[in-house]
């Protein structure tokens, strides 16, 4: 969530809590995180991390930065301020507002879908919410199991490839 949203609905950031859900971070005012010096990354990710802290009580671990614009130093930054960065490696375009069927057909038949796979939706999309039923059958009627980002994720020992997927690192 980015700091606008969590003070326009703090409602729903203590009922996603409430349900049990992972709370994550999107930055304060949605920047390119990777143009920005590390001073300035730091408040963009303290901010909204003060704000649910304080509407929630929760430190929020997971970030994951605006754009998809990440490099090591977005990566190294996170992680020096508690937080995990998070990369997807499905998009569902829902973004593009071509409707329910084409969210459906894009993230089921996605290249890059398997397990361990990051689904991105938005929010604010027009046919996301309207979508997810459709699209979590779908899923597991493929055999996937959905499970909150904090689970499915290595926190020690690993890196990213430059499609958002976590490769674990050998020991």
């Amino acid at each position: 969530m980015t700091g606008g949203w969590v003070e326009s609905y703090p409602d729903d950031v203590k009922a996603i809590k409430e349900a049990g859900h992972d709370l994550g971070n999107h930055s304060e005012n949605h920047k390119n995180m990777s143009q920005l010096p590390d001073e300035e990354k730091t408040q963009e990710l303290m901010a909204v991390h003060n704000k649910v802290k304080e509407l929630t009580g929760v430190d929020m671990q997971l970030f994951r930065p605006p754009y998809g614009d990440y490099d090591d130093k977005v990566v190294l930054n996170a992680r020096e301020n508690g937080y995990y960065a998070i990369q997807w490696d499905v998009d569902s375009l829902d973004w593009k507002d071509y409707g329910v069927d084409n969210i459906i057909n894009t993230v089921l038949n996605h290249k890059n879908l398997g397990n361990g796979s990051i689904i991105l939706c938005h929010n604010g999309a027009k046919y996301t919410a309207e979508a997810l039923e459709s699209l979590i059958t779908g899923l597991k009627e493929k055999g996937y199991e959905i499970v909150p980002v904090s689970e499915l994720i290595y926190k020690d020992n690993y890196h990213m490839d430059v499609t958002g997927r976590q490769i674990q690192d050998k020991k």
